[in-house]
């Protein structure tokens, strides 16, 4: 039993891989894992699994992220970009640039640390629910907001926020590398908004000879990112909202299957893997997400969002494979709940 709790979640591992764990299920990616997937590698072709940082354009996925926003950074009063040395001494030659950017960390295709989802759960077992998040790490305590500062510029009101524990530097020092199996679920829906539960998810596995294996590292392909790439990065907000599958957070069946299967990470092209709902959907207290309580929450799965594998899917499919050896770091940035990632599947 850890020293941060006395009763876990039904349906948890909190305490399984030790009391202070901060890994999760990244523990089963060792190196037999990230050997399988190195002899899945036959062609020497690799995919690009990001979309540009810049997609999906706007805030119309979600307000409160923002694309990213580049500038030069500052040298003798000017901008420090297309800057010639010769100002400084006429001897040089350089034409130097540098830059720096305001960027959302899961605007685009990124990474979700364990510190990204809690819950409101009596770990104390004293009746009254805490916040609380993966292995018992407390908000306030580990995952600490910042103190709001009004005079601050806008973007820096809540400049201090920090996850103490948890952070996705977690996960970058693992080192996110393994065997990727890919489940395509476009070529079952297409563009239709499909809530994707245990039955239908266990009819395309089998017609598609798709196996998971403790360890894998798990893509679901529902051709959103696709779609994003075609609105150039000006996309209608019907669309973004209404088309495309993704799993069903809500099916008891399915996190029971995510919990079993044995899968490490799961990853998707869509936004947030499962479709999200905002509405109430029970009578009691519940997540609004609850795939994301059962992974980042529950049993310490880290989420990819927004990866692009239209390409990879289609050769896949054509030459008959759905594994490959997946390389998918995110930011090494300490404190931080999330991070841009550029994976990348070799075949």
């Amino acid at each position: 039993m850890g020293p941060r709790w006395k009763q876990r979640p039904p349906g948890s591992n909190w305490g399984d891989f030790g009391p202070d764990d901060q890994r999760g299920r990244m523990n089963w990616v060792t190196r037999e894992k990230v050997l399988q997937g190195v002899r899945e590698v036959r062609e020497g072709l690799s995919f690009v699994l990001s979309l540009p940082l810049d997609y999906p354009g706007g805030n119309a996925l979600n307000p409160r992220r923002h694309p990213p926003r580049l500038a030069a950074t500052q040298r003798e009063g000017r901008q420090n970009f297309a800057y010639e040395m010769r100002r400084e001494n006429p001897l040089q030659t350089d034409v130097v640039c540098d830059d720096l950017v305001l960027l959302s960390l899961q605007y685009s295709t990124q990474w979700d640390s364990f510190a990204h989802v809690g819950a409101l759960f009596d770990a104390d077992g004293d009746g009254t629910p805490e916040a609380v998040f993966y292995n018992g790490y407390r908000a306030g305590i580990e995952v600490i907001p910042a103190k709001e500062n009004a005079n601050a510029e806008s973007w820096a009101r809540f400049e201090g926020s920090r996850a103490e524990a948890l952070g996705i530097e977690n996960l970058a020092e693992h080192g996110v590398q393994g065997r990727g199996v890919l489940v395509d679920l476009h070529a079952r829906f297409g563009r239709e908004r499909v809530a994707v539960g245990y039955d239908a998810l266990m009819e395309i596995l089998a017609a598609d000879k798709v196996e998971i294996e403790r360890g894998d590292i798990v893509c679901l392909h529902t051709g959103f990112a696709e779609m994003l790439l075609e609105f150039r990065k000006n996309p209608a907000p019907e669309a973004l909202h209404g088309s495309c599958c993704g799993l069903d957070g809500r099916d008891e069946k399915l996190l029971r299957w995510v919990t079993d299967s044995g899968l490490a990470v799961l990853a998707a092209d869509n936004y947030a893997v499962e479709l999200f709902d905002a509405a109430p959907w029970k009578s009691t207290p519940h997540a609004m997400l609850p795939l994301h309580q059962h992974c980042l929450f529950k049993n310490g799965i880290h989420l990819g969002e927004l990866w692009y594998l239209s390409k990879l899917a289609a050769w896949l499919r054509e030459h008959k494979r759905n594994r490959f050896l997946l390389t998918a770091p995110p930011l090494r940035l300490p404190g931080a709940v999330g991070s841009p990632a550029t994976p990348v599947a070799t075949v």
